[in-house]
């Protein structure tokens, strides 16, 4: 590169680009150019990216050569160019491309050829002192990546125009472009640290001057109106799948407008039968039903009629491994999460009031002990007479009103023998307060539900249906999955006849009771007092209930079992992981709106009991909120023992945290 003093040069000061005149040569290699504003500055010739040429100027002519320029920087001229050049794939120089736009290579219209040639990313690439037109293909990708970035900026831009819009309170139509950065956001306020493409979330963070931390992404979700206050990270941290996959819900849909035909095709005509379902009142899942036939001889046949769902679904369709998946209906106090779709399960599924249903019924014959002496199952059509609530049984039965329902009235009278038989067996009975917390509009309602003697009924018309099943099972050896419990060891009657009659000596009997398990092997069932004993009476609401309804009926009418034994124990395997799950989430939930209950009545005084240390040494116990049912953990600052009665008041909730504190009130 030759220089002299007077050349033009382009040069980078940082990334601005600049001109400067050569003033004159410093050492071997470098030199001194002076810009407009008359500041020098020492170039190396590495430095200067283009030397005007033909001309010489002052540092006082930079501005006009500039304004000269000017005018011919339309970027659009180059596609002209591009398409005559691109056939050949001529190379050119900038003086030549001012030709080629121009009609002239005078200086300032060789420097505006050079300024658009260098700009350009689309139509030319620089090779040494060159350039050469891209290949057609190269420019249409090329113009395919830049509406890309141009529309992502544009979605960018518009997604923090919607934040701001949606945290103004104004409302938003989000767009499908926000939801990968709306679900990083999600992601993060549920999973942490743990959570994919954090990076996302924390973008948005930091856009809104907000801090990085999961607390804050959910309070963002909840400002942005996305999220509830309350919003269930229990059940997003879970694999508990929420919404049906569109796929189940058209296969539904098609078995409530086109069943299936029936399998059991000589049904027994039940529909003779006076049959009751007793449920809560807000039950929508109908699946058992109670009647009582009145044999020549004398005797009563109990019928336990069960919901037939295995007459819409067949082993291996989309409903079967859908309902497989989920493994179990989820109670919340906000509501349920079905096993089946809902039309399905609360509608041809149900044992609906006044409709001719199928169903598996279970026709049992007692003993005056109470003792199964007889046992029929069967395939079958009921139709349901009464649709009755705990609370109407209750008073049916307590204030006489079963006259002209002696079947009701002689099935109490079973039910309250059977539990006695069972007791002789061995049943070891644990009767602890069990709460109902229900969540509506924000309203929260906590009851107390009491063992009252409809739904002692209803539990022992169940159990017996479960052991008469794990009977059938186990004589024809069929694959079933039986429910165990081991013999527990409990405290000696001397050590409990020490406790509080009541829930201390209950919650002392219950701290010792194994787990059950399920088996494809029969075995005792401890606290139940059976020798054998199965799952049968919810297959709307739980798969090994439905598998045990495959599995029999398919004996019942001669056919094979549908599922081989070891099917049926990796079935029974991976089923109790997922019901664990939604135990969890069930009981995290209740927990997290039972604390937030107790946090809305700050001034509220509380009856409670002591149950029983969980750490004594740390004055930790556990306490039991009588009005409520709930049992919590208090630290106390005096002596207290087990069966004493305290007056509680909240101090400091924070249902997020899982915290509560007590703090006793001293009755006057």
């Amino acid at each position: 590169m030759s220089l002299e003093k007077g050349t033009l040069v382009e040069f980078r000061a940082g990334s601005d680009r600049r001109l400067a005149v050569v003033e004159r040569p410093e050492g071997k290699k470098h030199w001194v150019a002076i810009d407009e504003r008359g500041q020098s500055h020492t170039l190396h010739p590495r430095q200067i990216e283009y030397q005007v040429s033909g001309a010489t100027y002052k540092p006082s002519q930079i501005p006009d050569f500039l304004t000269q320029v000017q005018p011919y920087l339309d970027p659009s001229s180059l596609e002209v160019a591009w398409e005559i050049l691109v056939e050949d794939g001529a190379s050119v120089s900038p003086a030549e491309m001012a030709l080629l736009l121009f009609s002239d290579d005078g200086p300032a219209l060789a420097y505006a050829a050079h300024l658009l040639l260098a700009d350009d990313k689309l139509y030319f690439k620089l090779k040494g002192d060159r350039y050469e037109p891209r290949s057609r293909n190269q420019v249409e990708e090329l113009k395919h990546q830049i509406e890309v970035a141009a529309q992502r900026q544009q979605e960018i831009a518009g997604y923090w125009a919607r934040l701001e819009q949606a945290l103004a309170q104004e409302a938003v139509a989000w767009q499908s472009s926000d939801r990968p950065r709306l679900e990083a956001l999600e992601r993060f306020a549920t999973l942490g640290e743990e959570a994919a493409h954090r990076s996302l979330a924390l973008e948005t963070l930091v856009h809104l001057k907000r801090s990085e931390t999961p607390q804050a992404a959910f309070q963002l979700l909840v400002d942005l109106g996305i999220w509830s206050p309350h919003e269930n990270l229990f059940l997003r941290r879970s694999q508990i799948p929420v919404q049906f996959p569109n796929k189940v819900v058209e296969v539904a849909h098609h078995r409530i407008e086109s069943p299936p035909p029936d399998l059991d095709t000589d049904r027994v005509d039940l529909t003779h039968l006076k049959v009751y379902t007793i449920d809560d009142e807000s039950t929508r899942e109908i699946d058992d039903g109670l009647s009582l036939e009145y044999l020549p001889d004398g005797q009563h046949r109990i019928w336990i009629h069960i919901a037939d769902p295995t007459r819409w679904v067949i082993p291996g369709d989309e409903l079967d491994l859908e309902a497989r998946r989920r493994s179990t209906t989820i109670y919340l106090p906000t509501g349920m999460i079905p096993m089946f779709p809902s039309e399905l399960a609360t509608g041809p599924m149900s044992l609906v009031q006044g409709k001719v249903c199928c169903a598996l019924s279970f026709g049992v014959i007692l003993d005056t002990a109470g003792e199964v002496q007889d046992y029929t199952i069967c395939a079958s059509s009921i139709k349901t007479t009464y649709r009755l609530t705990y609370e109407d049984v209750d008073e049916m039965l307590e204030l006489g009103g079963v006259q002209e329902e002696s079947e009701l009235e002689a099935i109490a009278l079973w039910a309250k023998r059977r539990k006695e038989w069972r007791q002789t067996q061995g049943a070891i009975s644990i009767h602890m307060p069990e709460s109902s917390i229900k969540v509506q509009d924000d309203e929260i309602t906590i009851e107390v539900l009491n063992d009252s003697q409809a739904r002692q009924l209803v539990a022992e018309m169940m159990i017996l249906a479960g052991e008469v099943a794990a009977r059938y099972g186990q004589t024809h050896s069929i694959p079933i999955p039986f429910r165990n419990q081991p013999q527990p060891e409990l405290p000696s009657e001397e050590e409990l006849i020490l406790l509080p009659a009541g829930p201390v000596r209950f919650c002392a009997i219950r701290r010792c009771m194994p787990r059950s398990e399920l088996s494809i092997t029969p075995a005792g069932h401890a606290s139940l007092g059976l020798g054998t004993y199965t799952q049968v009476t919810s297959p709307i609401r739980r798969y090994t209930d439905l598998l045990t309804h495959f599995q029999l009926k398919a004996h019942l009418r001669g056919s094979d079992p549908p599922f081989s034994a070891q099917e049926v124990q990796d079935l029974t395997m991976s089923i109790s992981s997922t019901v664990q799950e939604a135990v969890l989430v069930e009981r995290q939930t209740n927990r997290y709106w039972g604390l937030e209950y107790l946090r809305r009545l700050p001034n509220e005084v509380w009856d409670a009991l002591m149950l029983r240390w969980l750490r004594e040494h740390e004055n930790l116990g556990l306490v039991l909120l009588e009005d409520l049912g709930l049992e919590l953990a208090m630290r106390f600052n005096r002596d207290v023992t087990p069966g004493d009665r305290l007056n509680l008041r909240v101090s400091h909730a924070d249902p997020r945290q899982d915290i509560i504190h007590f703090e006793e009130v001293m009755a006057y």
